[in-house]
């Protein structure tokens, strides 16, 4: 086959407007610490951690020899009916940081996987105890669970589902959380809890022994940064366990860091049952995903069959060596750094910071939590999404890297952050929205 002369048309790019991008790519050739540097050589400073997953800077040294050394012992090695020192060490490293109870680790590729092992997994768990009638998932609108089809099953958000048929069978949502009279409430907002109460009427419509999980992200990160309100997963917790239904919190974005500890059931002081995680779990530097399960779960299964396999499931890449050395050379980053500490110290700064974007230009909401920030613009008329790309275009020019959601920024930097980071975030944003229409 002859190939093209357009050394971009091979790459069909994942979540872009691929024909905009290859008429005016914007390209990235190199990273350091907090900051990335663009093909023609700029140095743009990363506002995003990637995608929200370089939690402790890019290209650490440790993290790299870790890898690079794994690489020259152990290239790969498989975890069905066999295994490698290195994936053992690291589940018992991330279970000593879960919640109390939470200490049986299933690893996968990334967020997606993680989403889909978490829901088979539950599904599983009830057949083993007797309840096989319990096939229900329970999603939320506006949710984001990745891209496998129990994950935008249980998704709410509508571009991502309408183009791939009817999903998956027997799924239901709760309504989001988003309120504009919570607007540039600073953290939690006080008003939303009772939106929590919908599950007793979604238990009520197809009854409770129907009904395996409620799958939430203790905060929406994707859809654009929606806060919990106060109260509001502390009743889903009571009416879970009320009726029997397995939680589990999707903290792909939110573990290892990102909202102050290490994952926000510690943060927000509510243990689901089920946790999903990937993105920071490794820096990203090698694609992993991992899900951290109580341990009436585990024993149900494993100890509920016949001898021989007891879960058919499971992932070729699962524990990979060099997955499995990139996550135990972050986690170290992450203790001798204090990086979930120096996340929670900041938080106020960042806070104050982001608030002062009130009443610039077009902002209609600002949210926060941790060293998260979600900006919302007012839309143009007839182009929903429209203003905040021509933001992100002017940001990536002007050397900031931001995420755009809808009209929403999303702004999750690398937890290595100076203040003068934060200053020159804010104030870029600022400024610039002076200048967008």
């Amino acid at each position: 086959m002859k190939l093209e002369n357009d050394p971009l048309a091979a790459f069909w790019m994942p979540f872009t407007a691929n024909r905009a991008f290859k008429a005016n790519p914007r390209l990235l050739a190199s990273a350091s610490g907090m900051h990335y540097t663009s093909s023609d050589g700029r140095q743009l400073l990363d506002g995003t951690a990637g995608l929200w997953c370089v939690n402790a800077g890019h290209c650490r040294a440790p993290i790299v020899e870790a890898i690079r050394k794994t690489a020259g012992e152990l290239d790969f090695a498989p975890t069905f009916q066999l295994a490698h020192p290195l994936v053992f060490e690291l589940a018992t490293r991330v279970a000593a940081l879960m919640p109390e109870g939470l200490d049986r680790i299933f690893f996968t590729n990334s967020g997606s996987e993680s989403v889909d092992t978490a829901l088979k997994i539950a599904l599983a768990y009830h057949r083993a105890r007797g309840e096989g009638t319990r096939t229900r998932l329970i999603g939320r609108e506006r949710g984001y669970h990745g891209v496998g089809f129990g994950g935008i099953s249980v998704g709410g958000i509508g571009n991502n589902r309408r183009q791939f048929g009817s999903l998956l069978t027997g799924v239901d949502h709760l309504p989001h959380t988003h309120d504009m009279a919570n607007a540039f409430t600073h953290g939690r907002p006080t008003h939303g809890a009772h939106l929590a109460d919908d599950l007793e009427r979604i238990v009520a419509l197809h009854g409770a022994d129907t009904i395996a999980a409620v799958i939430v992200e203790p905060m929406a990160g994707s859809t654009g940064v929606l806060i919990p309100p106060i109260g509001y997963l502390e009743r889903l917790r009571e009416i879970c366990t009320k009726h029997g239904i397995v939680l589990i919190f999707d903290e792909v974005i939110t573990a290892f860091g990102r909202l102050g500890g290490a994952t926000a059931a510690e943060v927000l002081g509510v243990t689901p049952d089920v946790i999903t995680m990937a993105k920071g779990l490794t820096n990203a530097a090698v694609p992993m995903g991992a899900v951290a399960f109580s341990r009436e779960i585990h024993d149900t299964v494993v100890e509920s069959g016949p001898d021989g396999i007891e879960l058919f499931h499971g992932y070729t890449y699962s524990g990979h060596p060099l997955a499995a050395a990139a996550g135990l050379a972050t986690l170290d980053l992450y203790r001798d750094e204090g990086l979930f500490e120096r996340a929670a110290d900041l938080s106020g700064y960042w806070e104050s910071a982001v608030h002062s974007l009130k009443g610039k230009r077009h902002v209609i909401d600002v949210r926060n939590l941790g060293i998260v920030a979600g900006i919302e613009l007012e839309p143009r008329a007839g182009q929903v999404g429209k203003r905040a790309m021509e933001l992100f275009h002017r940001c990536f020019d002007t050397g900031l890297l931001i995420r755009v959601t809808g009209d929403i920024i999303a702004l999750s930097p690398p937890l290595i952050l100076e203040k003068a980071h934060i200053d020159e975030m804010v104030g870029r944003i600022g400024d610039l929205l002076e200048n967008v229409d």
